[in-house]
C-alpha cells in the first residue's frame, strides 16, 4: 500500500496502515493542498509564497521550505536523512507531489465519473457509487476563500452534482425509479437551479405511476426559473412535459432495454432453480453472445465455456453435455487456437459425448459435436479433424438446417490447410457462408464468410475483391455490434499497403498501428508474435536484414524466425543448427509464410535438402501471395520465393 491523500473534505493524508498522518498546522495543509491541485506539476516556491500570504513576511521562502521539510518527515517517516524524497520532490524552481493516480481521492473521483459516462448502467452505477462515497465534506474544506483553491473547488463541486444526477439516471435506466425519488427531492431542494435534476425527478415520479406529481414538478421548475432568474426552461424540460401529457415514452426507465434485461434476469433467478439443467442450457446461449461482444467478453466466455462443459459432464447426462458443447457455435476465423490445451480438452469432451450418445440421439446433436471437433482441432495434423468436418457437413446438408450447416462450414474452413495453395477452396466456403447466412438471417456467420473471402482474395492478390469484403464486414459489424471485427480489417489495411508496393517503412508503421489495436483484444492466439512476424516477412521479401531486439517476443513463430535472426547477427553455425531443428509449419493461415522464411534461411545457409522440402511445399501456392491468406501480413509472391529456391538449387 501507499500514502493516500484526501481533499474531498478537510485536507488529510493516511499512511499504508490507514492511520491518519499528522500534517501539523494550516500552512502545512495549504502547501499540500496546493500541490495536489497542481496534479503532479511543479509549483515554484514564489507561487507558494504568494498563495500562502496576502503580504508575504520576511523569510517567507525559508518558511515554505520549513513546511515542505516537515511534510516530508510526516509523509515518509522511514526515509533516511540524505535519501531523496519520493513523494514531495524538489524539481527546478519548486516542488511537486509525485503521488500515484489512485492515491488522491479527487483524482480517483474524477476518473471514476469519466469512466461512468461510457459504461453500461450497472457498471456506471457501481462507479458513481464508489466515486461519491469518497466525499467527506466540501472539497478543500478550510480553504474556501483562497483564490488558488476556488477554481478547483468549483470544478469538483460541479462534477459531484453531475455525478449525483448521472447516478439517478442510471437507477432510472435500471428500473429503480422508487429509489431515485427521495434522493432527487433533496437534491433539487438544495440546488434549485439545476434543470437536469428537475427533469430526472419528474421522470422518476412518472415511472412510479405519479403522473400528476411529475407534471407538478415540471411546472414548479418553470415557475421558479421564470420568477427568480427570468429565463424559460430548456427545450429538454419542455419536451418532457409534452411527452408526459401525451403519455409517450419519456426516456430511461420506461421500457428501456436495460430495465427489461434487469427484470428478466431477476425473474429468471427467481423462477429457474439453481443447479438445474435449464441453467446450463441457458448459460451456453449467454456465453455465445458474450464471446462476440468484445475483448473482456471473449476471455470470460472462453473460461466459462470449459466450466460449463465440466458441470454438464458431472451431471452424467450425455444429451445435456452434447447440447452444452455443441451449442457454443461461435464463428472462428483464426486458425491458431487462443488456448491449445483448452481446445484439446474440449475436443476430448466432445468425443466422450459422441461415444455416450444413445441410438435415439438426433443427427443434429451429433453434427454439432462433430463440427466442434473440427473447429477445435484447427492447426493439428491428425485425420480426425478433417473427418469430423466432412461428416458434420454431410449431416447438415441432409437435414437442411441452415444454422448447423454454417457451423459445419466453419469446421470445414478450419480443415482446409492440409497443403499450401488452398485459397480458392476457402473462397468457395466463404461464398457459401455469405449466401446461406444472408438468406437465413445469420449475421455472425455472414461476417465470418466475408472475413474468409477477404483472406482468400488477398492470397490471390485480388485486392479489389478483398476491399469489398472488408467494407461489407465493417458495415455488418457496426450494425450488429461486433467490435472485434475491426481488429481484422485494420490488419488487412496494413497488409494491403505492404502487398501493393508501399515502401517498407510505411508498411512497418501500418503494421505497428494495427498491432496497437490488437493489444488487449482478448485473442492471444492472434496477437502473440504477430507483429514481429509481419515485420520479418516484410524484411525477408525486400531483402532487408532480420535485425530484431533480443527481447522480441516471437511467440509460437520462434522456430521459423530464429535462423534468420541468427544469420543477421553473423552467427551462421547457430543459424544452421536452428534451421535443422525447424519443424514443418502448422497447417494454418500462415503455412506459406512460414515456409518462405524457412526457404530464405535454407538458401542463405546452402541447405539443399531443406530447400527441396520448401520448394515442394510451396509449389501448389505458386500463384498466391505468401501469408496474405491470413488477411494480416505477407512475405510477397510465393513465385518470388520459388524462383529464389530454383536458383539456389541450381547453383
Amino acid at each position: 500500500m501507499q500514502v493516500r491523500f484526501g481533499v474531498l473534505g478537510p485536507v488529510a493524508a493516511w499512511d499504508a496502515t490507514g492511520a491518519q498522518i499528522d500534517i501539523k498546522g494550516p500552512k502545512h495543509r495549504a502547501v499540500l493542498a496546493r500541490l495536489v491541485i497542481a496534479h503532479g506539476r511543479v509549483v515554484p516556491v514564489g507561487h507558494l509564497v504568494d498563495d500562502l500570504w496576502d503580504e508575504p513576511p520576511p523569510g517567507a521562502v525559508s518558511a515554505v521550505r520549513t513546511f515542505v521539510a516537515a511534510l516530508r518527515r510526516a509523509l515518509e517517516p522511514q526515509r533516511a536523512p540524505r535519501e531523496p524524497a519520493r513523494l514531495l520532490v524538489t524539481e527546478g524552481p519548486g516542488y511537486a507531489l509525485r503521488a500515484a493516480p489512485e492515491a488522491v481521492d479527487a483524482w480517483c473521483f474524477a476518473e471514476e465519473v469519466a469512466a461512468a459516462a461510457t459504461a453500461a448502467p450497472y457498471e456506471a452505477l457501481a462507479l458513481l457509487d464508489r466515486a461519491l462515497s469518497r466525499w467527506r465534506g466540501p472539497a478543500y474544506a478550510g480553504f474556501d476563500d483562497e483564490p488558488w483553491a476556488r477554481a478547483e473547488r468549483s470544478r469538483l463541486a460541479e462534477l459531484r452534482l453531475s455525478a449525483i444526477e448521472r447516478r439517478a439516471e442510471s437507477l432510472l435506466t435500471l428500473g429503480r425509479a422508487v429509489d431515485v425519488v427521495p434522493e432527487l427531492d433533496a437534491h433539487v431542494a438544495e440546488h434549485p437551479w439545476r434543470e437536469e435534476a428537475w427533469r430526472l425527478l419528474a421522470l422518476a415520479l412518472y415511472n412510479t405511476g405519479r403522473q400528476g406529481d411529475a407534471l407538478a414538478v415540471l411546472r414548479r421548475a418553470r415557475q421558479l426559473l421564470l420568477d427568480q432568474l427570468g429565463v424559460d426552461p430548456s427545450p429538454r424540460l419542455h419536451r418532457l412535459e409534452t411527452d408526459l401529457l401525451r403519455q409517450t415514452d419519456p426516456g430511461p426507465g420506461s421500457g428501456s432495454a436495460e430495465r427489461v434485461w434487469a427484470e428478466t434476469a431477476a425473474a429468471y433467478d427467481r423462477t429457474v432453480a439453481a443447479g438445474s439443467r435449464a441453467r446450463l442450457d441457458s448459460t451456453v446461449g449467454l456465453l455465445r453472445s458474450l464471446a462476440v461482444a468484445g475483448p473482456s467478453g471473449l476471455e470470460v466466455a472462453r473460461v466459462q465455456r470449459v466450466e460449463a462443459i465440466a458441470a454438464a459432464e458431472q451431471l452424467g447426462d450425455p444429451e445435456l453435455t452434447a447440447r452444452v458443447i455443441g451449442g457454443y457455435d461461435v464463428p472462428a476465423i483464426w486458425t491458431r487456437s487462443d488456448d491449445p490445451a483448452q481446445a484439446a480438452r474440449i475436443v476430448a469432451a466432445a468425443e466422450r459425448a459422441l461415444a455416450a450418445l444413445g441410438p435415439g440421439s438426433s443427427d443434429g446433436t451429433r453434427a454439432r459435436l462433430l463440427a466442434t471437433v473440427a473447429v477445435e482441432s484447427r492447426g493439428t495434423r491428425g485425420a480426425r479433424g478433417p473427418e469430423a468436418a466432412q461428416e458434420a457437413e454431410r449431416i447438415a446438408r441432409r437435414l437442411g438446417d441452415a444454422g448447423l450447416l454454417a457451423f459445419a462450414l466453419n469446421g470445414a474452413f478450419m480443415q482446409t490447410f492440409y497443403h499450401a495453395g488452398l485459397a480458392p477452396e476457402r473462397d468457395r466456403i466463404g461464398a457459401e457462408l455469405i449466401a446461406l447466412s444472408a438468406r437465413h438471417g445469420l449475421p455472425t456467420f455472414e461476417i465470418l464468410g466475408h472475413l474468409i473471402r477477404l483472406q482468400a482474395r488477398s492470397a490471390l492478390a485480388d485486392f479489389a475483391g478483398a476491399d469489398g469484403h472488408a467494407a461489407a464486414v465493417d458495415q455488418l459489424a457496426a450494425t450488429h455490434e461486433r467490435p472485434l471485427v475491426g481488429v481484422f480489417t485494420r490488419w488487412y489495411a496494413a497488409l494491403r499497403l505492404a502487398a501493393t508496393g508501399a515502401p517498407p517503412p510505411v508498411s512497418e508503421a501500418a503494421y505497428r498501428a494495427a498491432a496497437a489495436q490488437l493489444a488487449d483484444a482478448g485473442m492471444p492466439g492472434v496477437e502473440r508474435g504477430l507483429l514481429p512476424l509481419a515485420l520479418l516477412c516484410l524484411r525477408v521479401w525486400h531483402g532487408l536484414p532480420a535485425d530484431f531486439d533480443d527481447n522480441t517476443d516471437w511467440g509460437p513463430y520462434a522456430p521459423w524466425a530464429l535462423p534468420l535472426v541468427l544469420l543477421a547477427r553473423g552467427r551462421h553455425a547457430e543459424a544452421a543448427s536452428a534451421l535443422r531443428r525447424t519443424p514443418e509449419p502448422p497447417r494454418d493461415l500462415l503455412l506459406e509464410a512460414l515456409w518462405c522464411l524457412t526457404a530464405h534461411a535454407a538458401i542463405a545457409l546452402d541447405e539443399p535438402a531443406v530447400m527441396r522440402r520448401a520448394q515442394a511445399a510451396l509449389a501448389p501456392a505458386a500463384k498466391e501471395l505468401a501469408g496474405a491468406g491470413s488477411g494480416m501480413l505477407t512475405a510477397g509472391p510465393v513465385a518470388h520465393h520459388l524462383d529464389r529456391l530454383a536458383a539456389g538449387l541450381a547453383y
